[in-house]
């Protein structure tokens, strides 16, 4: 039998930097995962990766894992371009505009998570369950019982979901969610063009859905992610490479000249989720499991790695009772209103984005134009992508 004040289903970025959080301030941690332990990319790069912000970076120093990620493959980006391919509207905006000696880096996920277990594995508060299931979980009125698959059991004062969008615990605890399909897929690969990025984080929208393009280590090679309708979606992916070179240039505008993408193509429906209750007695959601919102501004990561910095605070300044409600009804209200503002956001971004109604052109095109010409708006609008 195992004892813990928290157990973590869920061995993923977020979890892992939850458990990190709690074990680095003296809290007993037990982490759950189906998932093998992380080993490190090869010579390719990971299809996933993630824009991580600066406070996401300060994160990650703040629990000694950020040297690792950096000895290992991470890109700065220090200039982003926005704009939108169907109006003359446009916004640039750089690092020194803001004072700063980058906006924030592109990072594989697999890389992250690497960091993350390989920190985790030198605490004793501790314990890494990594490709293991649970069976059941019960729960009384001051603990949690997991029993796993070998009929092990683990017993913790609090449980924390983070088990990812399809949380099996989020439906057990009959948590209910609101959930909207944006009626898009996104395309993910790696594309090397004939021209270097400049370390310049690209967005373009387009009338069917946005396209970024994130800078990698090497200078010549990016992470797209290319979010469009399922039709479209279909067409992108039954065309020959040659075909998909030339469909990512003329999407871009031909910015980075010619494209020559380096890995195979892989397609995931976006869907937006949004957890209506994150609390149910001693159990509680995190990260995807709490909410997911689409890709087109890359904050999906950041914010769920702002959901365990939030908790770990909590947890590790409280007095008195372990995890108490008022607590975890702090975190749950905190956090919500977070991620709801960022749910909308996301919403009407897409909606303003989309299709090619001529008012919707022009709303575009005057508004980034300005926010482009005026200091203020502009400083604003840049520290709000980059996290500050």
């Amino acid at each position: 039998m195992k004892q813990a004040q928290v157990c973590v289903v869920g061995g993923g970025c977020v979890g892992l930097t939850l458990a990190l959080g709690l074990a680095k301030a003296n809290i007993s941690v037990v982490v759950i995962d189906a998932a093998a332990k992380q080993v490190l990319p090869g010579a390719d790069y990971a299809l996933r990766v993630s824009a991580l912000s600066l406070a996401s970076q300060a994160l990650f120093e703040s629990l000694n894992v950020w040297p690792e990620i950096i000895a290992q493959r991470a890109r700065a980006y220090t200039h982003m371009d926005v704009r939108d391919q169907d109006s003359f509207g446009k916004i640039a905006f750089n690092s020194a505009e803001l004072d700063l000696p980058q906006l924030g880096h592109i990072v594989e996920n697999d890389i992250i998570r690497y960091a993350l277990i390989k920190e985790l594995e030198k605490h004793s508060q501790a314990t890494l369950m990594l490709d293991t299931r649970y069976q059941q979980i019960h729960q009384s009125d001051n603990d949690v019982f997991i029993t796993l698959d070998s009929g092990e059991p683990v017993i913790a004062k609090l449980l924390v979901a983070a088990d990812g969008a399809n949380s099996a615990i989020r439906k057990q605890f009959n948590l209910p969610i609101t959930f909207k399909d944006y009626d898009h897929n996104a395309i993910v690969a790696t594309v090397k063009t004939a021209e270097v990025h400049n370390n310049t984080a690209r967005q373009i929208f387009l009338p069917s859905g946005p396209l970024a393009f994130l800078p990698l280590p090497d200078e010549h090679s990016h992470s797209i992610v290319w979010s469009t309708t399922p039709e479209h979606c279909q067409q992108l992916l039954a065309m020959d490479n040659t075909q998909f070179n030339k469909a990512v240039m003329a999407a871009l505008d031909g910015q980075c000249g010619l494209c020559d993408v380096q890995s195979e193509r892989v397609a995931f429906p976006l869907k937006m989720r949004y957890a209506q209750k994150w609390l149910s007695g001693k159990v509680i959601l995190m990260g995807d499991a709490a909410h997911t919102i689409h890709p087109l501004a890359g904050l999906g990561m950041n914010l769920g790695l702002k959901d365990a910095a939030y908790l770990t605070q909590l947890l590790s300044s409280q007095q008195g009772e372990f995890a108490n409600e008022r607590l975890l009804r702090d975190y749950e209200r905190t956090r919500k209103l977070d991620a709801q503002k960022h749910i909308a956001m996301m919403q009407g971004l897409k909606e303003l984005f989309a299709g090619t109604n001529p008012i919707k052109k022009l709303v575009r095109g005057v508004g980034l134009t300005m926010v482009d010409n005026l200091g203020p708006i502009k400083q604003l609008f840049a520290k709000q992508a980059i996290g500050k």
